[in-house]
């Protein structure tokens, strides 16, 4: 009986004899043997037949709400100067972050609705799952720095010129992207050096990890244990983080004496937690779980979730609840010739 694996054109041949195996070095055998991967096919929605124009519409709608919402948010933050604070550069950053986050998804995903043949590159899908773990990444450790943020403003306020310095918060920010998508270098190895010569089907709508690692020919077992690991680091650090902070931040709240000082107080940090808890909600919920626990049709559903709905999310809530937003958009709207009414 023979058996044969590849990874990275690494193959080993063993065959079974009467005293046990013996492993002869690959370059002895004949390569064209072997049947690489060469580009997957996602499977996506498929399942649903005419729905999928129905979905496209509705898919394509939101997306131009998620760019149009977030590119307001970007703009005024960069034309008001009153917004030139700490938390609006981070929400800026967090805006920029999810815009690029659902470019990597969404479009293809739209163009794999009206396709008959969904297929994408060995090379694309490498490609696609760095980028979108780099910001997903950089998304989760942003929020944990909003919440220090948050925590700096609230429980030090003398000392918050100096802990929230322009030059400590561009270092906060970029230690944010470079952390993040050094974590997606070292996920979309872990993925990618696994030998791939099986099916060629993701039950997916994107190259997530989960669908894309199950393809693997090889045992995926310690690529799969280091992966779980780094997204603990990933999710559940920076999400316990936020939770000690925001202990500190209601003790300090509750000892306000007045009670317009605690509205205000928690008005500012409702719209953060709020964007935390669908996020990493969503994303602990795909993400944080055993190998054998991912059923592909549920875990579409829930990524839905977080890569259309939370970057929908994000500029909503922070315009819609925070007043001072809404009256800069109107200044800079009304600077561009409209005078929308504030309400």
């Amino acid at each position: 009986m023979t058996h044969t694996s590849m990874n990275q054109g690494l193959f080993v041949f063993s065959l079974q004899m009467g005293d046990g195996n013996k492993v002869i070095p690959w370059k002895q055998l004949p390569l064209e043997n072997f049947t690489m991967v060469t580009e997957f096919l996602l499977l996506g929605f498929s399942n649903l037949n005419k729905m999928q124009f129905v979905l496209f519409g509705v898919i394509l709608c939101l997306y131009l709400i998620i760019l149009s919402g977030n590119i307001t948010v970007i703009t005024t933050i960069c034309l008001e100067h009153s917004l030139h604070t700490p938390m609006y550069f981070f929400l800026s950053v967090l805006s920029v972050s999810e815009t690029l986050y659902t470019f990597v998804i969404l479009p293809k995903m739209l163009l794999n609705l009206l396709s008959v043949l969904r297929t994408i590159s060995f090379t694309s899908c490498a490609a696609q799952m760095f980028f979108l773990l780099g910001f997903a990444t950089t998304n989760c450790l942003l929020l944990g720095v909003m919440g220090y943020d948050r925590y700096t403003a609230i429980c030090h306020p003398l000392r918050y010129p100096v802990l929230m310095s322009w030059w400590i918060c561009k270092l906060m920010a970029t230690t944010c992207g470079v952390s993040g998508f050094l974590f997606s270098m070292i996920g979309t190895f872990l993925v990618f050096t696994l030998p791939f010569c099986n099916s060629n089907k993701i039950n997916h709508y994107f190259c997530d990890i989960a669908p894309v690692i199950h393809l693997a020919c090889g045992d995926p077992y310690i690529n799969e244990a280091i992966i779980f690991v780094g997204g603990v680091v990933a999710l559940v650090v920076p999400w316990m983080f936020i939770c000690i902070t925001y202990g500190f931040i209601i003790r300090t709240i509750l000892r306000i004496p007045s009670t317009e000082g605690r509205k205000k107080a928690f008005s500012t940090c409702a719209s953060h937690l709020t964007v935390v808890v669908f996020h990493y909600g969503c994303a602990s919920f795909v993400y944080l779980r055993p190998s054998s626990k991912h059923t592909s049709d549920k875990d579409k559903l829930v990524t839905v979730t977080y890569t259309i709905f939370t970057p929908l999310l994000n500029p909503m809530v922070y315009t819609l609840r925070n007043r001072e937003v809404r009256v800069a958009i109107q200044k800079v709207m009304h600077w561009r010739g409209f005078s929308p009414k504030v309400i």
